[in-house]
């Protein structure tokens, strides 16, 4: 089993950055990829970010890239999203994934609320 928490969310204005991570524990997620999704009110969760496990290769989604930047620290078992010029349009539930082996593990998500 594997626990990930978020932490990092919270009410900013337009323009500023924050960052995000993901904590995990009960298990090493060094060897998997970690990607991080968001979901908005009445929306479907889509997919923001991902890093694989070595860190030498991202992804994003086109309404982030160039803005946001995912990271990982294996030492620390935790995943970063450094998030930058936000916008009110990225204001969700911002929640990391690890996949390990056959089983996905979530998140409880961090709100991240962004006004204009």
């Amino acid at each position: 089993q594997v626990q990930l928490v978020e932490s990092g969310g919270g009410l900013v204005q337009a323009g500023v950055s924050l960052r995000l991570s993901c904590a995990a524990s009960g298990r090493t997620i060094s060897s998997t990829a970690t990607g991080w999704f968001r979901q908005a009110p009445g929306k479907e969760r889509e997919f923001v970010a991902a890093i694989s496990w070595s860190g030498d290769n991202t992804y994003y989604a086109d309404s982030v890239k160039g803005r946001f930047t995912i990271s990982r620290d294996n030492a620390k078992n935790t995943v970063y999203l450094q998030m930058n010029s936000l916008k009110s349009e990225d204001t969700a539930v911002y929640l990391c994934r690890a996949d390990l082996g056959y089983s996905v593990y979530w998140g409880q998500g961090t709100q991240v609320t962004v006004s204009s």
